[in-house]
């Protein structure tokens, strides 16, 4: 229904900033609670941030104030702001898209992108 594709990971000093893109197609974002989780391996996904269709977020209390999640509608495209990264942010980050659902507290996204690698060096 809905296809996403990650960009932006990268390499990144521990304190630095990195942003991540996700571009939609197929459908439009607007009908979409959307999010982000990563995940590390031999883990399973942990939920990073989530925006309502309004826009109002949540955030996972171990980025919160770190990290800042935002949609732009008009170009079908989710991001996530992440600044002071830390090491412990190390992970593959995987965009998300739901009609229904839209929360960090578990992986039941029905759409998800194919990730994006982010590695924080301390």
């Amino acid at each position: 229904q809905v296809q996403l594709a990650e960009c932006g990971g990268g390499s990144v000093q521990a304190g630095g900033s990195l942003r991540l893109s996700c571009a939609a197609s197929g459908d439009t974002l607007s009908a979409y609670c959307l999010g982000w989780f990563r995940q590390a391996p031999g883990k399973g996904r942990e939920g990073v941030a989530a925006i309502h269709r309004d826009g109002t977020s949540s955030y996972a209390n171990s980025v919160k104030g770190r990290f800042t999640i935002t949609r732009d509608n008009a170009r079908n495209t989710l991001y996530l702001q992440m600044n002071e990264l830390k090491a412990d942010d190390t992970d593959t980050y995987y965009c998300t898209a739901d009609r229904v659902y839209c929360s960090t507290g578990y992986p039941l996204f029905d759409w998800w992108g194919q990730g994006t690698q982010v590695t924080v060096s301390s």
